[in-house]
């Protein structure tokens, strides 16, 4: 777009800055220096910020603030104006509240030729420019088409016809725009920013657009087909047919051929054809006859073939329906082909005969390929689904979003725990097909494959457990929370017998070696093996640390651990309880503590003073804890005094064995 040369263009110009100021903030100081140049009594200077200025409003017209994305189930808008040197046009979107905004714009200038139209053909000219502009997007849609020129309306708008009176040029661009969909409304000058500034700011060139030549060429195909179609609607008659055979100099010389004698040798290939049905052959009130049906020249089997297919039946009917009335060499094959062509056929025809079923590689480890998908909306929440091809263990994750950002992070999540596997199947789902994600794939070294559009068997595997949790959680309703439900159902699911893996393992066993355990799990009772093999594990511990047992008696006087403490130390106590094996309750003071038999050693009378040295036990705590113990106005028993010699057991020295089997030696 050049820059405005004087007043009116650089009118228009703002025109279209107005028209879009409601999607830029302070618009009105970027056209601040171009307002300056409308003032009165101003001379024109375009200056170096009317310059930067124009730029700058230039680059926002076209940037994403502006534009918005084609969507098929939006209002579409095409509007289109015409100058003295150009044509613009623009497509917009018109969104439930009301707002407008563009999707593309167009413009081309006009040829010396053109510039001698009148205005109204000009006007007429720039709507033909903008739907040939915008075919791809508009064809086979309903629109509205705008404009600043009212007598168009009747022209283009008219539901009674073209009217007579209007101009052959004029004429055939209605025509043209027979073929599309639209409604035709006025828009006055001052409001047709978006399209005049398009028309009168263009480069001074002309190239004729990709669009414009399939659009022509679409719309002169439908022409042909309408013509086509008027003429095979005609139904033909016997007169018609004996008017064309005579005219037909193949089939003239086949009736010489019946009337004289046939040739011993033909060399045209098509009249050979007839000279294998010699004696079916005859004529009949100048039509040429094979049996019961009638030969069709050539310049009518097309039309015939039209009334063969009028209500469109598939290639076996039509068939026998022509064997019954016609015939011309190969008209079988022309038959089929005729079907196969057929665009009404083709949009109600059959699904093809499937295609050899192509499954997919046996991976040979766990989590080798993994196949993903979403569930949902399932009570307004969206979860994403995976499973892994080798064990068939699933997971089941509530996502906040659909968004490529939510799905990447819940991936993120699965990968930390189970690690990245080699292959993740998905469809062609938005959050799949992002650039975002492929950059995920790319960073953790996954292969990303996606399964054709529309064909969710390709994904069979995801697809058919989806299937079996939304039916689990209808079977499961009113049975709980959500979460808790499907929590419940992924607990069974990866702990039964699956006949997919191998040696039908349930997926817990195929993914981690092991059977995960259930609540039913308590109700068998353990094995004697089991039992044996704890036996011998808890043997060889105490081999190994020369492990004695050790037993107290309830109101025993011990000494135990104290952890309250920066270091550990040991306070003396009297056991009040036995909770287990080796656990035991201390009443120390006022407080009662829990203690291992590994924390707890008896009192002996004559180690106090040693206990207490190597214990780091203070002196005043041992003297307290004596005469508590000995004030205790409950406490019965009277210390007997024990003899200071040692008291260590002497036993006798265990010699080492050598065996095997063991893994340390004492």
């Amino acid at each position: 777009m050049p820059r405005p040369t004087e007043v009116t263009t650089l009118r228009s110009f703002l025109g279209m800055i107005g028209y879009y100021s409601m999607f830029v903030p302070q618009m009105y100081k970027l056209r601040q220096p171009l307002n300056q140049l409308l003032m009165a009594n101003t001379t024109w200077h375009w200056t170096k910020e009317c310059q930067d200025s124009f730029d700058e409003i230039k680059r926002i017209l076209s940037s994403k603030l502006l534009l918005t994305h084609y969507n098929p189930k939006l209002e579409i808008i095409v509007a289109a104006d015409a100058s003295n040197y150009g044509i613009g046009a623009v497509i917009s979107h018109r969104f439930p509240d009301g707002k407008e905004k563009p999707i593309a714009h167009a413009s081309r200038t006009l040829n010396s030729a053109e510039r001698k139209y009148s205005q109204i053909e000009k006007e007429g000219l720039a709507l033909v420019f903008a739907v040939k502009k915008f075919h791809k997007m508009i064809y086979g849609r309903r629109f509205t088409l705008l404009t600043d020129h009212k007598p168009l309306l009747s022209i283009f708008g008219s539901k009674a016809g073209i009217p007579a009176y209007t101009a052959n040029r004029l004429q055939r661009w209605a025509i043209t725009l027979l073929a599309y969909d639209f409604q035709i409304l006025y828009k006055s000058t001052e409001k047709f920013g978006q399209a005049d500034a398009l028309s009168r700011l263009i480069a001074n060139q002309k190239q004729e657009s990709e669009d414009s030549i399939i659009a022509t060429i679409s719309l002169e195909n439908d022409i042909h087909h309408i013509l086509q179609v008027a003429i095979e609607a005609t139904p033909l008659s016997s007169e018609d047919i004996r008017r064309y055979t005579q005219e037909d100099d193949e089939l003239k010389q086949i009736i010489s051929y019946l009337e004289h004698g046939w040739p011993a040798h033909i060399d045209d290939k098509n009249i050979e054809q007839y000279s294998h049905r010699r004696n079916s052959l005859s004529l009949v009130d100048g039509c040429l006859m094979f049996g019961n049906r009638v030969i069709v020249p050539t310049n009518l089997r097309r039309k015939v073939m039209s009334q063969l297919h009028a209500a469109h039946p598939g290639v076996a009917r039509m068939k026998a329906l022509a064997r019954g009335y016609v015939y011309w060499p190969n008209i079988d094959a022309q038959i089929k082909e005729y079907v196969e062509t057929c665009s009404a056929c083709a949009k109600a025809i059959k699904a093809p005969r499937k295609t050899e079923m192509q499954s997919w590689g046996t991976p040979t480890n766990p989590w080798s390929r993994v196949h993903v998908d979403f569930a949902g909306p399932i009570n307004g929440k969206q979860y994403l689904v995976m499973v892994d091809a080798f064990s068939k263990w699933p997971g089941i994750h509530y996502v906040k979003s659909l968004s490529t950002k939510a799905t990447i992070e819940k991936l993120r999540q699965v990968f930390s725990c189970f690690g990245c596997p080699d292959v993740l199947v998905s469809d062609n789902g938005p959050q799949f097909t992002s650039a975002e994600f492929s950059k995920f794939c790319i960073s953790n070294a996954v292969r990303h494959i996606k399964t054709p559009p529309y064909h969710p068997q390709s994904n069979g595997l995801v697809e058919r457990f989806v299937d079996t949790f939304k039916r689990a959680l209808l079977k499961a309703e009113g049975e709980g929370e959500m979460e808790e439900v499907i929590q419940r159902f992924l607990q069974t699911y990866r702990a039964t017998p699956n006949p997919a893996t191998n040696n039908q393992e349930s997926p817990a066993e195929a993914i981690f070696g092991r059977k995960i355990r259930i609540p039913m799990e308590q109700m068998k009772p353990k094995l004697r093996a089991n039992l044996r093999k704890n036996k011998r594990m808890e043997q060889q511990f105490n081999k190994r640390h020369g492990a004695l047992p050790r037993m107290f008696k309830v109101g025993q006087a011990v000494i135990t651990r104290d952890f309250t403490g920066v270091k550990p130390t040991w306070k003396f106590g009297i056991i009040i309880r036995k909770k287990g094996k080796v656990i035991y309750e201390v009443k120390v003071g006022q407080k009662i503590w829990v203690r291992h038999a590994n924390q707890i050693q008896p009192t002996r009378q004559e180690r106090e003073t040693e206990n207490a040295t190597k214990s780091n036990i203070p002196i005043n705590i041992l003297t307290e804890s004596n005469n508590e113990i000995k004030n205790d106005p409950n406490n019965n028993e009277t210390c007997e005094t024990l003899p200071r010699r040692s008291q260590r057991i002497r036993r006798k020295p265990n010699r080492i064995k050598i065996n095997p089997k063991d893994h340390y030696y004492l």
